[in-house]
C-alpha cells in the first residue's frame, strides 16, 4: 500500500495555513494532535488580548483606552504614555504612568517573542511534513512525533522551563536598564505626575562629549580598575604566600594558623567595614589618637575626609580589602598545594634544586594553572566591590572636579549615588551598560586566553 498521500497539496499551502492559523497546517496534513497543540498556543495568545482589553468600543477604540495586553504593551513601550498625570483637590488625576508602560511592554514583547518562536516552529513544521509526504515518505501520527521529540530532544524540552525563568528574570532586566538609557528618565521627569520621553543617545552624548561628566567617568573608570587590579594581584600574592609558609612541615600547628588567618573571611565584609570605618575616623577613632599620643602626628589625620590628599583615603581602603581578601585565595592555594604530587619535589631536590627554585619551576606554574580563572573572576568582584567601599568611605573624600562622585567611588558605587541618591536614573542606567561592556569584555577575553578553560 502506498504511502503517498490522497490529494498531492504544496509544501507552501500548510505552511501559510499554519502562519495564518496556527495549527491549520497540522490540519490540513492529517495531525490533529499536532493541530491542537498550536492552536493552544494561538488561542491563548487571541484570548489574552481579548480579554485584557475592551474590543467593544466601536469606532472610538484607540491602542491606549482599549488595547488588551499586547496591544497596549506595544503602545506604551512605543510612546512612554502621551497623557501626564494633574495634582488635584482629590489627588492625581488619570494619567500614564511611563515607567510602567516600558515594563509592561517589555514583557508583552518577551512574550509575543517565545511565541514567535512556537510559531515559526509549527509554520515550518507543517511545511515540512507536507514535503515529505509528497516526496513519498511515511506518514506519522501525532502521537509518534510527540514520542520521537521526546527522545531526541529530552534535554532541551527539559531545560526550557529554565530558559522561560532566565528570559524574565535575566533578560527582562537588562533590557529595562538598556532602554532607560535612551531616555529622559530622572529627578525632573519622574512618574507618576511627569511622562518620560525617548531621547536617544543624548544621555551617552552627555557622559562623552568632553563634559564634567566625562571626567569624572574617566576618573572614577581609572581608579576602578587601579583597584581591582591592585587587590586582585595584593590578596593572591598574600595568600600564595600565606599557603606556603603553612605548608611548610617547620610551622607547628598550621591548623591553628590557618583558622586565625581566616577570619578575616568569616566576618561579613559589611561588619569589618563599618568597624574600621569607625577605627580610622579622624575625629574620635583610636587609630588617630593613638598615633597622637605616641607622637607619630601632631594632629589627627583624617583618613576618609581629607580632600587634599584622596591618595590617602585610597591606599587605606586597599589594605583593608587586602586584609579582607587574602584568605580566600590563602585556602585555596593551600588545597591545590596538597594535591601537587610529591614526588616532583623529590625529583627536583634530587636534580640540586633549591627551595626558591622549586616553588618558581614546581609550585607556582601548577598553582597558577589552577587558580587563573578564579582570578579573572577575583578580577571583575573586585571591579563591582560596592560594600566594602560605600560602607568604609561612602566614596569620599569629596571631589569638586567629579559630579555626584567621591574620590574613592567604583563606578558601582557612582552608580548606586546617581540613581538612588540624585534619582538620575537615565545616566545610572547609561553607566550600567557601560560597566557592562568593559566587565564583559575582559573576563570574556581573558577567559579565552586561559589555558585551564580551553581545557575544559
Amino acid at each position: 500500500m502506498s504511502n503517498a498521500p490522497s490529494s498531492r497539496l504544496p509544501a507552501l499551502v500548510p505552511g501559510l495555513a499554519s502562519a495564518l492559523v496556527w495549527g491549520a497546517g497540522q490540519l490540513l496534513n492529517r495531525q490533529a494532535g499536532k493541530a491542537a497543540f498550536y492552536f493552544a498556543f494561538f488561542a491563548g495568545l487571541v484570548g489574552w488580548e481579548i480579554a485584557s482589553g475592551n474590543y467593544y468600543a466601536g469606532m472610538d477604540f484607540t491602542a491606549r483606552g482599549n488595547g488588551g495586553f499586547f496591544v497596549k504593551g506595544l503602545w506604551g513601550l512605543f510612546t512612554l504614555g502621551t497623557q501626564s498625570r494633574q495634582m488635584t483637590l482629590t489627588g492625581l488625576s488619570e494619567g500614564d504612568n511611563s515607567i510602567t508602560l516600558l515594563a509592561s511592554g517589555l514583557i508583552a514583547l518577551l512574550v509575543l517573542a517565545l511565541l514567535a518562536v512556537i510559531w515559526i516552529w509549527g509554520v515550518r513544521d507543517a511545511a515540512a511534513y507536507r514535503a515529505t509526504l509528497n516526496t513519498g515518505g511515511p506518514r506519522e501520527s501525532s502521537a509518534a512525533y510527540y514520542r520521537r521529540l521526546w527522545d531526541s530532544a529530552f534535554a532541551y524540552i527539559m531545560l526550557s522551563p529554565g530558559l522561560v525563568l532566565v528570559v524574565f528574570m535575566s533578560v527582562l532586566p537588562v533590557l529595562f536598564v538598556i532602554l532607560v538609557a535612551f531616555t529622559n528618565y530622572n529627578r525632573d521627569h519622574l512618574p507618576p505626575k511627569n511622562l518620560v520621553e525617548w531621547v536617544g543617545f543624548d544621555n551617552f552624548g552627555a557622559i562623552l562629549s568632553g563634559s564634567a561628566w566625562t571626567d569624572t567617568f574617566l576618573g572614577v573608570l581609572a581608579w576602578t580598575f587601579v583597584f581591582a587590579l591592585v587587590t586582585t594581584v595584593a590578596s593572591y600574592a598574600l595568600g600564595f604566600f600565606q599557603a606556603v609558609l603553612l605548608a611548610n612541615k617547620k610551622v607547628k600547628a598550621p591548623r591553628v594558623w590557618r583558622s586565625i588567618f581566616l577570619l578575616p573571611w568569616a566576618v561579613p565584609a559589611i561588619v569589618s567595614a563599618l568597624v574600621f570605618r569607625s577605627m580610622f575616623n579622624g575625629q574620635f577613632g583610636p587609630v588617630s589618637q593613638w598615633l597622637v599620643d605616641v607622637g607619630l602626628t601632631d594632629d589627627r589625620i583624617y583618613w576618609f575626609t581629607d580632600a587634599s590628599n584622596p591618595n590617602l583615603a585610597r591606599a587605606v581602603v586597599l589594605l583593608i580589602n587586602l586584609w579582607l581578601t587574602f584568605p580566600f585565595f590563602m585556602a585555596l592555594v593551600g588545597g591545590v598545594l596538597t594535591n601537587i604530587d610529591a614526588s616532583y619535589y623529590e625529583a627536583a631536590r634530587m636534580d640540586g634544586a633549591s627551595a626558591l627554585q622549586q616553588l618558581r619551576h614546581i609550585t607556582l606554574p601548577v598553582v597558577h594553572k589552577t587558580v587563573a580563572p578564579l582570578l579573572i573572576l577575583s578580577f571583575v568582584s573586585s571591579f563591582n566591590n560596592f560594600g566594602v567601599v560605600y560602607f568604609l568611605t561612602e566614596g569620599g573624600p569629596d571631589n569638586a572636579d567629579y559630579r555626584f562622585a567621591g574620590s574613592t567611588d567604583l563606578l558601582v558605587t557612582w552608580l548606586f549615588k546617581l540613581t538612588f541618591e540624585t534619582q538620575l536614573y537615565n545616566i545610572g542606567a547609561v553607566m550600567s551598560l557601560f560597566i557592562f561592556l568593559i566587565v564583559g569584555t575582559i573576563s570574556v577575553w581573558n577567559l579565552n586566553r586561559s589555558k585551564a578553560i580551553r581545557e575544559l
